[in-house]
């Protein structure tokens, strides 16, 4: 049987969880491109820059958002410079980021240092540089009692444009549970479901640790139990992702970056039938 029948065996390649430094590559503490992945789209790397440092980034095929975990950074595309005051770390707040397009040479320096993590995927448009403001930041209350837990919306789809890329960020505060109902978005169903590959990165506050499950959606799919921490990616190719359990005192915070081959850029999620009575 010709290989291209079956675009869902890739994850029986390519491993689901990425432990803090095991996907390293130069400068990168974390480096998950598409074909890392296994997959056609979304791709997440994470700089480490030293006081003073610069980084030099050629985008290629892909749109790129820079948004700092730790540490602010200066971003100069195409003749703009894009100041960003960041943050001190990520369970402080929303950040403000920059946008940078395919097919440019990007140049991020700090002169303090920090820990940025660039959201990308591979696109067809090139839309221009921007800078994303964080009052501008939509800020979510998404579930309640111990399924409580804070959404950025920073770059969901209808808040900020993009291509291709849609990206997150989700803070489950400690004891609690999120991604939750677990839900997928791993087939094309026009008006209910979109197809987008997605990567979580990971920060436990306090060295703590957190739990993430994904469980098949098809036969043969991709299924995880993993304990994460600090640093660590993990690649949801297919299935029902969810719940993210937070250790308790411990918040537990994640980037969500998603892309896919869908013709509209939507984030369109299908509960899991099992886990819907009462939460929906």
């Amino acid at each position: 049987m010709n290989d291209h029948h079956q675009p869902h065996d890739h994850h029986q390649h390519h491993r689901l969880h990425l432990p803090a430094g095991s996907a390293s590559h130069g400068p990168y503490t974390l480096h998950v491109d598409p074909e890392r992945a296994g997959w056609e789209h979304s791709a997440l790397r994470v700089l480490d820059l030293a006081p003073g440092a610069t980084h030099l980034l050629d985008t290629g095929e892909s749109e790129w958002i820079v948004l700092p975990l730790t540490g602010g950074c200066t971003v100069q595309i195409d003749g703009q410079t894009l100041q960003l005051l960041g943050r001190e770390s990520v369970f402080g707040g929303v950040t403000d980021f920059a946008y940078v397009p395919r097919d440019a040479r990007v140049q991020i320096a700090s002169g303090a240092g920090g820990r940025f993590a660039l959201a990308g995927a591979k696109c067809e448009r090139r839309l221009p540089a921007r800078y994303g403001p964080a009052p501008e930041v939509p800020v979510e209350a998404r579930g309640s009692g111990n399924q409580a837990r804070q959404v950025r919306n920073f770059a969901a789809a209808g808040v900020f444009e993009a291509d291709r890329l849609i990206a997150v960020e989700v803070i489950t505060p400690g004891g609690n549970w999120s991604s939750y109902p677990p839900h997928k978005h791993d087939e094309h169903r026009p008006g209910v479901e979109s197809e987008l590959e997605e990567i979580y990165y990971y920060e436990i506050a306090g060295d703590g640790v957190g739990y993430q499950r994904i469980s098949p959606s098809r036969p043969g799919g991709a299924d995880l139990l993993a304990e994460v921490r600090t640093g660590d990616a993990v690649l949801v190719p297919d299935g029902w992702h969810g719940p993210s359990i937070a250790q308790p005192a411990h918040a537990m915070y994640y980037l969500n970056v998603m892309a896919g081959p869908g013709p509209d850029r939507e984030w369109k999620i299908c509960f899991h039938p099992d886990h819907t009575e009462g939460y929906r």
